[in-house]
């Protein structure tokens, strides 16, 4: 019994997935038949199985597009006089099935057959009796287009039905594999920099808060629970409630992303020769610290920028790349405060965030009602949103190549910030997209980034013979070597003064001068060992520390 059961049920789903409709995107192109503006391509949805369209626009027949919109072409009295002869007519969607309508259509000479909708678009169905029986193409076009195209074009307008093959791989992925690799190395030679500038500054000069760094936060095990947790509980929450929560997520990325922006322009305009005079004795919060001018300038610039993006952040046209700014000033921002301090708390982040990843792509279709990934449906924005906002947590660039996908359901493509704040690297990237190009559908890219971090950082310590050190983060050498510009100490020397051994007072923007290390002077740190863009920071012999 349970043998038969489970026949019959493998039998079903075949069956079912037999009878799924296929559907593909095209286009029609529109031209007037006036002269008049130039031609426009308009998302289409097709059924190959009714009839295929040609791939290439040269080879598809401009045929007269006729406003038949008035009637459902559900009988043959809806039908014209003189028929559809050599024309491709627009009807309404709705009344009876899509093979009456496309049936009259072709028996009148139609050579096409566009149905407008002012639904969603579904693929138009039947059944194989009836593919054999039609030969024109059939296809659905929403009503928000077909009022543009007679604004546009007016009455007299003439269209080709096209279906062009989608590209293996779009020229924007050039651009995003830039953008993500130049962000991780700038955020992980600023990070370096300001560690190694540390190491060697024994005093530092207080010349207000504005030349304060930010400390370094290190990641701990409990940090990574908790941070995952949070993950998966926003992502569930926003699958659930995304109309509500997207305002949320907006209005936390424009804090998020000024601050960022702040962070990476304050180092330059500090460096500018005017504007150091400061705000007057005060009792406010934050201006009774008495920050200068150029600094308060530069704060209301970076809250205008992201003002200015939340207002038009729909406008395709250029928003995206205010998007793409402020995006990769919020993950230098992370990447210089973030630290991982071994390998071990690396590999750890990584591996969870690899099983949260894989888990909401390829395993939550099985227990969502209408299969879809959580994790793409969240990226995306759900088809049946009534807001229509996308979520901006994301690098965004425009497909450069023409295709139905890039006219009809992705006109971007993607990278989740997750994938640039965690270690990704070119070569992961690189396989990324390459998985991307081969799968057609939106892949987790932290399945193929944290296999190459991982595998790419051991690798490197094994070959170094420092895979011990790497892990626990104690590799640092014993010796510091002197500056090679600080004048070489005396022997016998005394410890300098307190007045020697500050900094000297330099104007804003030339280089700090620091005193020479002297043979009595033990280092305060050294050297660290970094491998493959981790940096591993832990003191050793610092005075007045016990072992």
């Amino acid at each position: 019994m349970a043998a038969a059961a489970a026949v019959a049920w493998l039998r079903a789903a075949v069956l079912l997935f037999v009878a799924q409709v296929t559907c593909e995107y095209g286009m029609v192109r529109v031209v007037s038949e006036m002269g008049g503006p130039k031609g426009k391509d308009y998302c289409i949805l097709y059924n190959p199985q009714w009839a295929h369209l040609p791939h290439d626009l040269g080879k598809a027949s401009l045929l007269q597009l006729r406003d038949w919109t008035a009637s459902m072409l559900c009988s043959p009295s809806d039908l014209p006089a003189k028929g559809f002869s050599n024309q491709i007519p627009l009807v309404t969607r709705g009344n009876c099935t899509f093979y009456e309508k496309v049936r009259l259509a072709q028996g009148s000479g139609a050579r096409g057959l566009l149905i407008v909708s002012k639904e969603t678009l579904v693929p138009p169905g039947g059944n194989k009796t009836q593919y054999e029986e039609i030969g024109i193409p059939v296809a659905l076009l929403s009503h928000k287009d077909m009022v543009d195209i007679f604004k546009s074009f007016g009455q007299a307008v003439r269209a080709a039905l096209y279906a062009p093959n989608e590209p293996l791989l779009d020229y924007n992925m050039v651009i995003i594999f830039i953008m993500a690799v130049g962000t991780v190395a700038i955020g992980g030679y600023w990070a370096g920099s300001r560690d190694v500038r540390k190491r060697y500054m024994k005093h530092k000069r207080d010349d207000g808060p504005e030349k304060q760094e930010d400390e370094a936060v290190d990641v701990t095990p409990v940090m990574t629970c908790v941070f995952v947790v949070m993950c998966c509980s926003m992502l569930v929450l926003l699958y659930y409630f995304y109309d509500h929560l997207v305002y949320v997520i907006i209005g936390i990325f424009c804090l998020a992303s000024s601050t960022g922006l702040y962070s990476c322009l304050s180092p330059l305009v500090q460096r500018l020769p005017f504007g150091k005079c400061r705000v007057p004795d005060n009792n406010l919060p934050y201006f009774h610290k008495r920050p200068q001018v150029r600094m308060l300038l530069l704060a209301l610039f970076c809250v205008a920028v992201s003002v200015v993006w939340g207002v038009f952040r729909n406008e395709d046209q250029w928003a995206w790349i205010l998007q793409d700014a402020l995006g990769i000033a919020f993950c230098l921002y992370m990447l210089k405060t973030i630290r991982l301090p071994t390998f071990k708390a690396c590999t750890l982040l990584l591996l969870v965030l690899f099983i949260y990843d894989v888990f909401f792509v390829f395993i939550t279709p099985f227990l969502t009602k209408s299969g879809n990934s959580i994790m793409v449906e969240v990226a995306t924005g759900p088809t049946d949103s009534a807001t229509h906002e996308k979520l901006p947590m994301v690098l965004k660039v425009p497909r450069l190549n023409t295709s139905p996908l890039a006219l009809c359901d992705r006109p971007f493509s993607l990278l989740g910030f997750g994938d640039i704040l965690v270690p990704a690297y070119g070569i992961g990237l690189l396989v990324t997209f390459m998985a991307l190009a081969l799968m057609q559908r939106g892949q987790p890219a932290l399945l193929y980034l944290v296999p190459c971090t991982l595998t790419t950082s051991s690798a490197l310590a094994l070959w170094r013979r420092e895979l011990g050190m790497f892990w626990t983060g104690s590799g640092f050498a014993k010796d510091i070597p002197q500056p090679s510009w600080a004048p070489a100490a005396a022997q016998g020397s005394q410890p300098p003064k307190e007045s020697e051994a500050t900094l000297s007072q330099q104007p804003p923007g030339e280089a700090q001068v620091l005193p020479a290390l002297t043979a009595e002077q033990p280092p305060e740190l050294t050297e660290p060992k970094s491998i493959a863009g981790v940096s591993t920071q832990e003191p050793v012999g610092l005075p007045g520390a016990s072992a």
